[in-house]
């Protein structure tokens, strides 16, 4: 028996994600990760499972499993600008600022966020 925690994944797959929302608002980060892991990995092919498993272990401090999981989601939705954003993120809290600046550069253009140009 695994205690308290089996019924985590209990449930289709729509109970399950529910279920990991409902943790995700409640701030129950690393439970939340813990129901998105195998959802995440079933449904590889969808990107919501697998961003809110990063923001998961982005908020619970699980940076290197936070960029593992958004490089993941980067090489497969190159274009998703959250993600870029995340990554620079979480790069910035592992204390990897030159690392993170062109995924934040990339982010903030994805989003139209380009800085003023003066005349030339």
């Amino acid at each position: 028996m695994n205690g308290p925690t089996t019924y985590l994944g209990h449930g289709t797959a729509a109970e399950r994600w529910e279920r990991a929302r409902l943790f995700f608002d409640a701030k129950e980060y690393a439970t939340a990760a813990r129901v998105l892991e195998p959802l995440a990995q079933e449904a590889s092919e969808q990107l919501a499972p697998r961003l809110l498993l990063a923001r998961a272990y982005y908020h619970s401090a699980q940076l290197s499993r936070a960029e593992a999981e958004l490089r993941a989601v980067l090489e497969r939705w190159p274009v998703e600008d959250y993600a870029q954003l995340m990554l620079g993120r979480t790069l910035e809290r592992l204390g990897r600022a030159a690392e993170a600046r062109p995924h934040l550069r990339m982010a903030s253009a994805m989003a139209g966020d380009l800085p003023e140009q003066g005349p030339e």
